[in-house]
């Protein structure tokens, strides 16, 4: 089901939203629904992420200090 929002905003970025509509030949609408859709999938990966990494933190699962050392070593010489 479709929902409509309003939101305010800088005129500059509809600007720009109306230019790449005009040169895909897509709505405004079209661009900003899709625009929307990929910052929350990247979003959600960001935080799906931080919390795998925060249970296996909170699980000791860490990597050993000599280890993170040898890798530090091979990236700054």
């Amino acid at each position: 089901m479709d929902a409509q929002i309003s939101i305010r905003t800088n005129s500059e970025l509809i600007g720009q939203f109306d230019a790449v509509a005009d040169v895909t030949g897509r709505k405004r609408s079209f661009l900003i629904n899709q625009a929307m859709e990929e910052y929350i999938a990247r979003e959600a990966w960001q935080v799906a992420e931080i919390r795998k990494a925060l249970e296996e933190a909170d699980a000791g699962k860490f990597v050993p200090d000599e280890e993170m050392q040898a890798f530090w070593d091979r990236w700054t010489k």
